[in-house]
């Protein structure tokens, strides 16, 4: 197995719940794989958009799959706007909110429909719970202006 102490969560959690004690998120968070490169195809960084507008989500060295479905090596996408991940704790399933869009379909697309003005977007991935992975999972942000 490529990630023991993966293997030693999936036996150690059990153990833990049958003994009545719970595990955190944090304490089974999925690692992140070296390489694994997340990114926004569309719109470019400083893109001028007519709201709605679709953002391409991009990704390599992992797969996409849905929420709720537990595959190596894959995850979903979240898109966070006007919001920082440093604002956010990354140890825990993400919330989903207006500034937390969550695509656990396993979109790799969607179309977003924000308000004139200046926005910041940026991708997080989240595993088969929305739990980032370990280290976090995320693009460059980029800014666009809505008209």
């Amino acid at each position: 197995m490529k990630n023991p102490s993966r293997l030693a969560a999936c036996l150690f959690v059990p153990v833990l719940l049958m003994a009545g004690v719970t595990a955190s998120a944090e304490d089974i968070r999925k690692q992140g794989y070296e390489g694994t490169r997340l990114y926004i195809i569309s719109p470019a960084d400083g893109a001028t958009v007519k709201s709605p507008f679709t953002v391409r989500f991009g990704l390599a060295g992992m797969g996409v799959a849905p929420a709720g479905v537990a595959r190596e090596r894959t995850g979903h996408h979240h898109v966070l706007i006007d919001t920082d991940p440093k604002d956010l704790d990354l140890t825990q399933p993400l919330p989903a909110s207006e500034k937390v869009r969550h695509f656990g379909g396993g979109q790799t697309e969607a179309q977003l429909e924000l308000p004139p003005g200046r926005h910041t977007l940026q991708l997080v991935l989240g595993d088969e719970n929305h739990v980032p992975f370990d280290p976090p999972l995320v693009s460059e942000k980029i800014t666009i202006r809505v008209r």
